[in-house]
This record gives structure tokens, sequence and C-alpha cells, in this order.
């Protein structure tokens, strides 16, 4: 994790190069784009000892148990048809994915309207959107980046040092890797 005192080091988001299409413009050449190398994933037990440990009066247990009750809570309004404010945070927005109705007839064949033929039946899903504050979409202007080989490459270079080898090939072509890279 990030450490902010100066004696401590201070992670950067660690990014390969990978060549890919735009999926908008499939026509144009391959471009080259940066593909995020996560250093791992930070826990609730993790967060909740961070904000322990950085100056917060209460226990990891309060801790976890606040944030238990923030996600117990948001679900309830966000199912009663709220959008959640979490300040800073975010917020969440309840949205709707459904199949469309056609028009058509009732059981004694009376035409019907497409939006008459609608019922709750056609709603699929629930999505949940969230919505970023200035707070977390200007991490761009403070974060600091570190170029750094590829999950293939690395994978390639490990199996040839294993392996006794002085230099590592592969000849598939570089692809996003899912989650990160992980």
């Amino acid at each position: 994790m990030a450490k902010n005192n100066a004696n401590e080091s201070i992670q950067s988001i660690k990014y390969s190069v990978c060549m890919m299409k735009n999926p908008a413009h499939p026509d144009e050449a391959e471009k080259a784009y940066a593909n995020i190398q996560l250093n791992g994933t930070v826990s609730l037990g993790q967060l909740a000892q961070h904000i322990r440990e950085h100056g917060s009066p209460y226990t990891r247990d309060v801790v976890i148990g606040v944030i238990t009750a923030i996600v117990d809570h948001t679900r309830e309004f966000l199912k009663q048809g709220y959008k959640v404010d979490l300040g800073d945070l975010g917020f969440f927005v309840p949205g709707l994915s459904s199949e469309g109705a056609l028009p058509g007839t009732d059981a004694d064949g009376n035409p019907k309207t497409a939006l008459q033929m609608f019922t709750a039946d056609n709603i699929k899903e629930v999505n949940i959107n969230y919505g970023m504050t200035s707070f977390f979409s200007d991490l761009r202007k403070e974060a600091i980046f570190e170029k750094v080989t590829s999950r293939k490459a690395q994978k390639a270079s490990l199996n040839a040092q294993l392996a006794g080898e002085e230099s590592a090939t592969w000849s598939e072509p570089e692809a996003p890797e899912e989650e990160g890279g992980d």
C-alpha cells in the first residue's frame, strides 16, 4: 500500500504496454495501450487495519463493522430506488436492464400497445452504477507511474531462468490481461 511518511516507500501504479485494436474503431490499426499491473488486492480486513494504523481511534473490528453496515444499508436503499451518496467515496445509483415489449393482445384478444404489454417481468436485472467524485477522478494528477515488463514477458523470463536458459522468447502477440494481469 502507498505510504505517506517521508521515510516510507511510495508505491507506483505499474503498467506494461500492449498492442491492440480499439473496439470502437476495429478498422483502424492497432495502437499501443497501457495495461495496469496490479500490486495485489487489499481486503476489507487489511483496509480496516490500515485505517486503524493511520490515526483512527477505532479498532479494526469497529471499522469493519461500520463498513459492513454501510454496505448493508446502501444495498437496502438501492433496492428501494434511492441514489446513495457517500461523499468523497462516490455515489451509487440503481439502474434497470429490461427486455423490450412489442404490441400484442391480451387474453381476450384485445389489441395492446407495447407500453401496455410491458410488465415487471420484462425487467431482467437491477444494475448498480457507480459515480466517481473529483476526489477519485483526479488520481491521474497525483499518481506515479512505472513502466514494467508485461506479465507474459515476466513469466517467459522466469521459465527460461528456471530452465537455466540465458534468454526468453515467446511468440504470441501481447494481449490485455484480465484483472490487471495477476
